[in-house]
């Protein structure tokens, strides 16, 4: 059994989905469950983790509402405004759905590399440990500093690192990630997807040992009880296909037992997402 962490839907909105720029048209259209169930079946997943991709609480409500429709959705990481005052009542408002695991906030979209450890910010991190949600951090180099300091307060909080925290491949740099990645692996609180990789190579030119130092370093830091695999479709489709996003992460577990191949791909998920 697999389960896929990270994926995304939506009715493709100009304005409202402005971070899908032109040299995105591949993906300036809707994406449905419909588009993806045959190839999550093809592949040997049994279902996935609906991850927002627009910041507003109709679009918790939106993958909340596909849910109902479609049972390979196991999880939505949804969005709310943990700047909010009434945060605390938002999440105990949330309660009544129970296939909302998490939420997410698009802080790589932050030009303030201090975001997450603003006081309005932490105080909502807070309330979602405080009611048991999980938050999955996605973020860019500038954020780093930030995000330590962040993790390090929150010590409650399960803490999920998206697309392994973006790593600039396709310039082969190494050493500044590398470094973050030491220090971040190092909080027990936090496990790291293995997801959105052939985004960050060379669209069109990427090869399979572009991404071997970058997986082999996460898998050493993280060990393998705290990865677990995502796809980061539709928008991985940018530069590669479904099957080849799995090829890319599943070239690098030839040393894993079955049983940590079953835990990378399925259990480790099922336990940090409650699914």
């Amino acid at each position: 059994m697999r389960i896929d962490t990270h994926q995304h839907f939506w009715k493709f909105d100009p304005v409202r989905d402005s971070w899908i720029t032109g040299e995105m048209h591949k993906i300036q259209r809707d994406f449905t469950p419909l588009d993806i169930q045959f190839l999550l079946e093809r592949n040997g997943f049994a279902g996935s983790v609906a991850v927002q991709a627009s910041q507003s609480a109709m679009e918790t409500a939106y993958l909340v509402g596909l849910s109902k429709e479609y049972a390979f959705i196991k999880g939505v990481v949804g969005w709310v405004d943990l700047q909010a005052q009434d945060i605390d009542q938002q999440l105990a408002d949330y309660r009544s759905e129970s296939i909302i695991k998490g939420f997410r906030h698009v802080v790589e979209g932050e030009l303030d590399p201090d975001f997450l450890i603003r006081p309005a910010v932490l105080n909502g991190l807070k309330a979602l440990a405080e009611f048991g949600y999980t938050y999955d951090l996605l973020i860019r180099p500038r954020h780093y500093a930030a995000t330590l300091q962040c993790v390090e307060q929150n010590p409650r909080l399960q803490f999920v690192l998206d697309h392994i925290a973006k790593p600039p491949i396709k310039s082969r740099e190494f050493d500044e990630w590398a470094a973050f990645i030491d220090r971040l692996a190092a909080f027990p609180n936090v496990v790291c997807k293995v997801s959105g990789l052939a985004t960050e190579a060379d669209w069109t030119a990427w090869k399979l040992d572009d991404f071997k130092q970058y997986v082999d370093h996460i898998v050493d830091r993280f060990g393998k009880q705290r990865i677990m695999y995502g796809s980061d479709w539709p928008v991985c489709l940018l530069a590669a296909s479904y099957e080849e996003s799995i090829a890319i992460v599943e070239d690098k577990l030839g040393q894993f037992t079955t049983a940590e191949k079953n835990a990378f791909w399925a259990e480790n998920a099922i336990r940090i997402y409650n699914l």
